[in-house]
């Protein structure tokens, strides 16, 4: 046999590699787990480059098949592929060792520990709080690990109760576990995670916090993560206030 045609017939993966090696493009896909399109102009400024250096590095990331891009008249947006990309990119994060740089500012500590708390992973919930929800799910019975994370009998009945339901033509699974970067633990996504993460939303359980993808819990949140999962208040507040 001929091992190395047998190795050229495989899968590409070094060219996956090759394009997340550079640290621009990284935190390029990084920032746009925020689930949000971006402008190359946007992405740019966040990462502190030349506009045309952005646009060459956004251009091999769309060849790539990692973004794709969505104009509106002379406006050119990208975002994330699809969610299949974004668990692969919180999956590399929190593979990738932490950087020991510490934080230049007050300010700049309160942003990394808001991200730490809660975020959006693409269009569902991680950090701390999206963890402490999947974990509490989990020991009510709504979740069961058993063979791979799925959603059981008593997490249907839960959703309806909130008046949510997984759309049954789908392409993604129902639930899926995506490792989270800065606990290192498992958080919900799939199709579930992404339903609760709109209903958080919608219902004011969670607001943005700036153009980050940071999010709060806000008091209505608070009292409805406490009734319906338990979630303990010290925990949704967790020094939020410093």
């Amino acid at each position: 046999m001929n091992t190395r045609r047998t190795h050229a017939a495989g899968p590409d993966l070094a060219s996956v590699a090759r394009l997340l090696a550079d640290g621009t493009r990284a935190g390029f896909c990084l920032a746009l787990l925020d689930g949000r399109a971006w402008t190359a102009t946007e992405l740019a400024r966040h990462m502190g480059v030349a506009a045309s250096t952005a646009t060459e590095h956004l251009n091999s990331l769309v060849r790539g098949g990692l973004l794709v891009e969505e104009r509106q008249g002379r406006h050119r947006y990208v975002r994330l592929a699809d969610p299949h990309v974004a668990e692969l990119i919180e999956n590399l994060a929190a593979m990738a060792p932490a950087r020991p740089t510490p934080p230049r500012s007050l300010s700049a500590a309160g942003r990394r520990q808001a991200l730490a708390l809660a975020r959006t992973c693409y269009d569902h919930l991680a950090g701390t709080i999206g963890v402490a929800i999947t974990d509490a799910m989990t020991e009510r019975g709504l979740l069961s690990g058993e063979n791979g994370l799925r959603l059981t009998g008593e997490g249907d009945a839960w959703l309806a109760e909130l008046g949510l339901s997984v759309p049954a033509d789908s392409r993604r699974p129902a639930v899926r576990s995506c490792l989270d970067w800065t606990e290192r633990r498992p958080h919900l996504a799939g199709t579930v995670g992404a339903v609760l993460c709109r209903h958080a939303f919608a219902s004011g359980w969670i607001t943005r916090i700036g153009t980050t993808r940071a999010v709060a819990v806000t008091a209505v949140g608070r009292r409805a993560l406490r009734k319906h999962l338990g979630l303990p208040g010290d925990l949704l507040q967790q020094k939020r206030d410093e």
